[in-house]
């Protein structure tokens, strides 16, 4: 009877232990506080301006058609003070990148860009920046682009998140190991969501998969390149090799199927504990299904819809069948040798960040306390640049003046 009541009391208390170890992951998963502080970023050096008057400046400037200076931009960025004044930026932003000075859009400006973006709560302004970081000039840092997915995730809007994760691929920024870890947590996140997704999105979320995953040498990483070359793989049986490349920054040569089972393979011969997720190879065997079906389907019947393939995916296409022969048989190797791991793709990617991001913020955070003190310099080169030329502007001015009246000229 005792052990039966004291059974019964120990029930909620293991369960509050397991959410409270749950919760405790899913935090760790995220950018600590110290990362995300922006104490050392509002502690440097201000040059306080009336942000009014700088627009005024620049549209007389832009009406004589002479360029506004990168100084007077970040100005501008840096005193912004409230969500209108972000909008109002945005028309300064794309006439400075259609000016001569285009070039000249200061890093410490587009960190201070972001920054704003999410302290006037408008992230839909800086997704909507980065998405048009060409006709903007704003092409975030790595640091930059973690505070941004991190700011997303904290608020479980995966989809946002994987959005500024597909531009870390586009730009190819996946140098830092916490960009690295942050962006294959979005996507784990998303993907767990079971999304209907576009082609384009399979491809967008597949490059990113793969980009991020060849970066990992363990269980994470090669389970994200088995899905992502799988859902490019199905990108390129279904619509061709040049839908797959276009606008990507994606090997041209066709096989991406063929590259998924030699992930598989190179796992089957690795002599370290690497393993797949059983969650991942399943959704890369309900690809090959798929595909075989449709691929039935559309031979069975034609449609006026069905896209136009060259003769080197539909050569791609014949070899579907040899692909599912080749799977099951690596999966099967895979179960033999106990490299098939139970867990998710979502699960192995929060004990990685759980395990890893702690170390890897100290190294961030130590860089960016040294490009804030080299921003800081380029800076001051520049007011002093712009100071000696005023100074200048004004003597010669006054020579004119001089000689124009008829005086000595010295």
């Amino acid at each position: 009877m005792a052990a039966s009541i004291l059974k019964r009391c120990l029930i909620p208390v293991q369960t509050f232990s397991k959410c409270v170890s749950h919760r405790s992951i899913v935090r760790r998963c995220l950018l600590s506080a110290a990362y995300t502080d922006a104490t050392v970023w509002d502690q440097r050096r201000k040059d306080p301006q009336n942000i009014a008057q700088l627009a005024s400046l620049m549209d007389r400037t832009y009406e004589r058609k002479f360029p506004v200076s990168s100084l007077t931009m970040a100005r501008f960025i840096d005193n912004i003070s409230s969500r209108e004044e972000v909008d109002q930026a945005e028309y300064y932003l794309y006439k400075f990148r259609h000016s001569p000075n285009c070039w000249y859009l200061r890093d410490w400006t587009i960190h201070s860009w972001f920054r704003h973006c999410l302290k006037y709560g408008a992230r839909e302004k800086a997704l909507y920046f980065l998405k048009n970081k060409v006709q903007f000039g704003t092409f975030p840092d790595e640091f930059t682009f973690n505070l941004l997915i991190d700011s997303f995730v904290k608020d479980e809007d995966f989809r946002g998140a994987c959005s500024v994760v597909e531009e870390v691929m586009l730009q190819e920024s996946f140098e830092k190991i916490s960009t690295q870890i942050l962006c294959l947590y979005a996507l784990s996140r998303y993907l767990n969501t079971k999304p209907e997704l576009s082609w384009q999105e399979e491809r967008n979320t597949g490059a990113s998969l793969l980009l991020a995953g060849l970066k990992q040498e363990n269980s994470v990483g090669f389970s994200a390149r088995l899905l992502g070359c799988a859902l490019i793989g199905k990108v390129e049986l279904s619509r061709g090799i040049h839908s797959v490349f276009h606008q990507m920054p994606l090997i041209w040569t066709s096989g991406y199927l063929g590259r998924a089972l030699v992930v598989m393979e190179t796992v089957c011969s690795d002599v370290t504990d690497v393993k797949l997720s059983k969650e991942v190879l399943d959704q890369m065997e309900k690809i090959l299904e798929d595909l075989s079906t449709s691929h039935q389907d559309s031979s069975d019947s034609e449609s006026d819809d069905e896209v136009l393939l060259d003769e080197p995916d539909e050569e791609e296409r014949e070899k579907l069948p040899q692909y599912i022969n080749r799977f099951k048989e690596l999966r099967k190797q895979l179960e033999v040798q106990d490299k098939s791991d139970k867990r998710s793709l979502e699960s192995l990617t929060s004990v990685l960040s759980q395990q890893t991001l702690s170390r890897c913020e100290e190294s961030d955070i130590s860089e960016y306390r040294a490009r804030l003190h080299h921003w800081e310099t380029e800076r001051q080169q520049l007011i002093q640049r712009e100071t000696d030329m005023r100074h200048n502007a004004q003597r010669e001015k006054e020579m004119r003046q001089t000689a124009g009246a008829g005086g000595p000229v010295k």
